[in-house]
Order: C-alpha cells, then sequence, then structure tokens
C-alpha cells in the first residue's frame, strides 16, 4: 500500500476591533477571513456613532479615499496613518504624524496581545461561523476581565 498523507485544511481569520480610547473596552468587532481586505471593515459598521469621540485612529491598510469621504460624511476625524511614498523615503513630517499617532493607535494592538498571550486565544477552526464565535467569546472574556482591572484600580483609590 502506499502511503498517504492526511491534509488538514488550515484557515486564517482577522479580527477587527472598535475599542473606547479611554478605557480600552471592546465597543466594536468583524470578523474575516485572513485574505479580506482590512479597509473595507471600516464601512461595515466597525465605528460606532455612539462613542463620544470621533477620531479614528488606524493604521495604512485602512487609508483610502472611501473611507476618507465615509469618516467625513459620518462625522469623524481621521488619523489614519499615512502610507510611504512608493520607492521613495518617507518625509519628516509625515514621520513625525505617524509617531504620534501610533501612540494611540497601539492600544488596540496591546488589546490583541492580550487576547494572544494572557487568553492563550489561537484560532483554528473551519468555517467563518466558528472563528466569529470563538473571537467573539475572547473578545467579551477580554472586557469582563478589562472591566474587573479597572474595578480593581477604582477600589484602590
Amino acid at each position: 500500500m502506499p502511503s498517504s498523507d492526511l491534509a488538514i485544511p488550515f484557515f486564517g481569520y482577522k479580527s477587527h476591533v472598535s475599542i473606547d480610547r479611554k478605557y480600552r473596552f471592546i465597543r466594536k468587532w468583524k470578523t474575516t477571513h485572513a485574505a479580506a481586505s482590512d479597509g473595507a471593515r471600516l464601512r461595515e459598521g466597525l465605528l460606532d456613532k455612539t462613542n463620544t469621540a470621533s477620531t479614528v485612529w488606524a493604521d495604512t491598510a485602512y487609508r483610502s479615499k472611501a473611507n476618507e469621504d465615509f469618516m467625513e460624511e459620518q462625522g469623524f476625524v481621521s488619523k489614519v496613518h499615512r502610507k510611504k511614498p512608493h520607492l521613495k523615503p518617507m518625509p519628516r513630517h509625515l514621520q513625525k504624524s505617524n509617531a504620534g499617532k501610533s501612540v494611540i493607535r497601539s492600544r488596540v494592538e496591546h488589546v490583541f496581545a492580550d487576547q494572544k498571550s494572557q487568553m492563550g486565544l489561537f484560532v483554528r477552526t473551519v468555517g467563518i461561523t466558528r472563528a466569529t464565535m470563538r473571537i467573539g467569546l475572547a473578545n467579551i472574556v477580554y472586557n469582563m476581565r478589562r472591566f474587573l482591572f479597572l474595578e480593581r484600580i477604582s477600589a484602590n483609590a
């Protein structure tokens, strides 16, 4: 009998989140497959009109003419990173602007780092429905842990 290899499908997924800048709670989220464009998610309900802040802090994947127009129409202020010009060095003023934006935007990366390191989130499922459920539950757990952390801080103060 010839040997045969068992093919195990591996699918990648992305979690797109919108967080509260002050308390770092996840307010809205969306799960997509890994090949999906990041920029289009911004217009699919990821922004929260009930949030008291109107600024949008995001990386260069979310910068497009359509997104900039959408944010302006919806009353949001864009603080999306600028892309480096193709085959040219990035101008100094854009470097400084992006560095200032990174200070705020990094708060979202802390959410993902917490989910990966503290909660051990590793999504290995077949199907977007299962991945969405797993990521959604991780987001709920993150918010509960964040709430308990903030309660502990306020009780000690």
